[in-house]
């Protein structure tokens, strides 16, 4: 029996929605595919004539779903990834991807979502629903089998952690630029005072490169360690190509036959704190790079 083409409408009117509490549910967009479906299953076995708010039906049951998809992730999980970026949403540069603009509402930088990845699955959930998309403590709590003065607990908690560990980037996207810029223009001419005045004194890099072959996974802090890790000279500078990488400014590292890294940067007061390095053959090869 083909579905009803009503009942998919009024799903579809919910899928951006989902699709991007799901994405800061669990920082994966193939794993957020699959919690919208099987969302979209559980809508379509039930009988929703009798319920008064759809929307904050679906949203409880995607949230349920990630839920229970980051506990499962926790228990298979033998010990803790020294590194893991979530997946990274790339967009060309000049021309914003439209199907990513409910994604990136409320834009969630890559570093925020890696501080996101370190909170529990509880804490995770409150904070992603309450700060980002405004769902009521009240609402939430039944979801974690807590009260709702527990559950805001739990999302003070996961705030603290992400305000302290992913500061707000600067708003302005031309200046974001400016300074990737500049870190680019001084490593391509190996000038490191040029380096070291775009960079924060604590700043971060991290680098995911899934276990491949030559391409190590690590963290490392501060300008000088940072600096041990940018390559300068000429060689790449081709080969960098601006991009926006979940809203912000970024960059693309690409040769006409393979894809080498996605780099997203977080500027704050006009300096770099944080650099994300997704350079996984593996993952790179399954996303889709709207930078070209």
């Amino acid at each position: 029996m083909a579905p009803n083409t009503g009942v998919i409408e009024r799903f579809d009117e919910h899928r951006g929605r989902l699709r991007a509490v799901a994405y800061r549910m669990l920082g994966s967009l193939s794993e957020a595919d699959d919690a919208v479906q099987e969302t979209w299953l559980r809508y379509d076995r039930t009988d929703v004539a009798e319920v008064d708010n759809l929307a904050a039906w679906l949203t409880t049951v995607v949230s349920r779903v990630c839920l229970n998809m980051l506990r499962s992730r926790e228990t298979r999980r033998e010990e803790p990834l020294e590194v893991h970026l979530p997946d990274p949403l790339v967009s060309r540069a000049d021309v914003p991807d439209p199907e990513q603009e409910a994604l990136l509402a409320d834009s969630v930088g890559l570093a925020m979502l890696v501080v996101l990845d370190t909170l529990a699955p509880p804490e995770r959930l409150a904070f992603v629903l309450h700060d980002m998309f405004a769902v009521p403590f009240d609402e939430i709590a039944p979801m974690l089998d807590r009260s709702a003065t527990a559950t805001r607990q739990l999302a003070s908690r996961a705030r603290r952690r992400v305000r302290d560990a992913a500061p707000a980037p600067d708003q302005d996207l031309a200046s974001q630029r400016k300074v990737v810029d500049a870190f680019f223009a001084a490593a391509r001419d190996g000038d490191l005072d040029a380096l070291v005045s775009v960079l924060d004194p604590e700043v971060v890099l991290r680098a995911d490169g899934g276990g491949a072959r030559g391409r190590p996974t690590f963290a490392v802090r501060g300008t000088r360690n940072v600096l041990e890790h940018t390559v300068t000279g000429t060689r790449w500078a081709s080969a960098v190509r601006p991009a926006l990488v979940n809203g912000g400014a970024g960059v693309v590292v690409a040769t006409e036959d393979q894809v080498w890294s996605v780099m997203a940067f977080t500027v704050v007061n006009g300096r770099i704190v944080a650099i994300d390095v997704l350079w996984d053959p593996e993952r790179l090869a399954g996303l889709d790079l709207g930078a070209g």
